[in-house]
């Protein structure tokens, strides 16, 4: 019986853990996202945004104030620039990106 009652603390204490790793990665994001949005030069230099696929495509009022640099240590595996349009490679997280852009911009 011992044996069964320790088996159990373990796992609630690894499902605790779980979570706990699972909501700070969360946050993690979000703190990432505002610095995205800061480095893209602010919400108001944002006019618009999408994603498509892997790709956060985003439409500028002014690229001259976009930190490329700092937006490549975010982990972005790549940046186009077209006239006021920036295609920024992110792989799997550009589709939560949009969810917490469109909050921001509220």
């Amino acid at each position: 019986m011992n044996t069964t009652v320790q088996y159990i603390i373990i796992i609630v204490i690894l499902v605790i853990i779980a979570l706990a790793i699972a909501k700070s990665k969360r946050k993690d994001f979000k703190l990432e996202v505002n610095k995205l949005v800061n480095y893209l030069g602010g919400r108001d230099n944002i006019l618009d945004y999408e994603v498509n696929k892997s790709r956060f495509i985003v439409n500028l009022k002014d690229t001259n104030v976009v930190n490329k640099d700092g937006i490549q240590k975010l982990g972005a595996q790549g940046i186009v620039e077209i006239d006021n349009q920036l295609k920024i490679i992110l792989g799997e997280n550009a589709s939560n990106l949009k969810k917490y852009i469109d909050d921001l911009k509220k």
